[in-house]
């Protein structure tokens, strides 16, 4: 064999091996073997038992401290009613928790392992570990969320039975509409939390700390939330990632109002692709030592 066809073939077995490099179900069974994945998997089956046991000790209520009724008290009504107040108190912290551990967990945690240069040195191409990384950290946290949600839907099933779904207003929805609400509603979450996932896994490829990267992004989001509160900055308030965050209420009711979950979805994913940027051109300039 020449000299040039030694060379042209051991070009082709490194170009083919850096392609196959690090492949999308040896990440996704790496992701599954980690203790954190199974705690996750817990608390999604645990956390729905936990609040059909809280509302079965805690009996009747009359309603709210002020008279009125809210998700709460509408949430033994139906299986739908139980899920629509599981979205409501998962979304605001839970999820956000949920979406931070995977993304800043899977980079920084490599680098703390002091894995992440034998796997460059594998070789895997930079951007392609963090493509792999990234696709299989959102899909965890999709899986976890729409399995949180399915299993208290199965849990509202057993307990409290399939029905339409009743809003604090009034309104009702038939059974398998309001599924679709409720779908929409997660769905609308899981994408509006998307900045939370890129600002973690951002932070993730800045650290060797997995604990600085998953807490960095969840503060920014108290952070924001706060801020949100305070009616003195008024219209500016419209410009943090949070403003919108509860938007998913609005595929509750019959007729949509679009307005506010499709700015909360642009903010999201605009920010979103701002750190996925950042995340790539630092990464690619970055000295992995460990």
């Amino acid at each position: 064999m020449s000299t040039s066809t030694q060379a042209g073939t051991q070009a082709g077995t490194q170009a083919g091996a850096r392609g196959s490099a690090l492949p999308v179900r040896v990440e996704v069974a790496r992701q599954l073997s980690r203790v954190r994945t199974r705690w996750v998997g817990v608390l999604v089956v645990a956390l729905p038992l936990l609040l059909w046991a809280a509302f079965a000790l805690g009996g009747d209520d009359d309603g709210g401290a002020d008279g009125g009724t809210n998700f709460a008290d509408l949430a033994t009504s139906s299986a739908v009613n139980f899920g629509v107040f599981a979205l409501l108190v998962s979304s605001g912290f839970l999820f956000v928790v949920l979406v931070a551990l995977f993304a800043g967990d899977t980079v920084a945690a490599e680098a703390s392992w002091s894995s992440l240069r034998y796997l460059l040195a594998a070789p895997v191409g930079r951007r392609r570990l963090l493509a792999v990384k990234a696709l299989v950290a959102g899909a965890s946290s999709t899986a976890a969320i729409a399995a949180f949600i399915a299993v208290c839907l199965l849990v509202g099933t057993v307990a409290y039975g399939w029905g339409p779904l009743t809003s604090p207003l009034g309104d009702a929805l038939g059974a398998w509409p309001a599924l679709g609400r409720l779908a929409m509603a997660t769905a609308y979450v899981v994408v509006q939390l998307t900045w939370v996932g890129a600002m973690a896994f951002w932070l993730g490829t800045r650290t060797d700390a997995p604990l600085g990267a998953v807490g960095g992004a969840v503060l920014v989001n108290i952070l924001s939330a706060i801020l949100g509160q305070i009616t003195a900055l008024g219209d500016l308030r419209e410009w943090l990632p949070t403003d919108d965050a509860g938007a998913w209420t609005a595929f509750l009711q019959p007729t949509i109002a679009w307005e506010a979950p499709v700015r909360g979805l642009c903010t999201a994913l605009a920010l979103a692709v701002v750190f996925a940027v950042l995340a790539v051109r630092g990464f690619e300039r970055k000295d992995v030592t460990s």
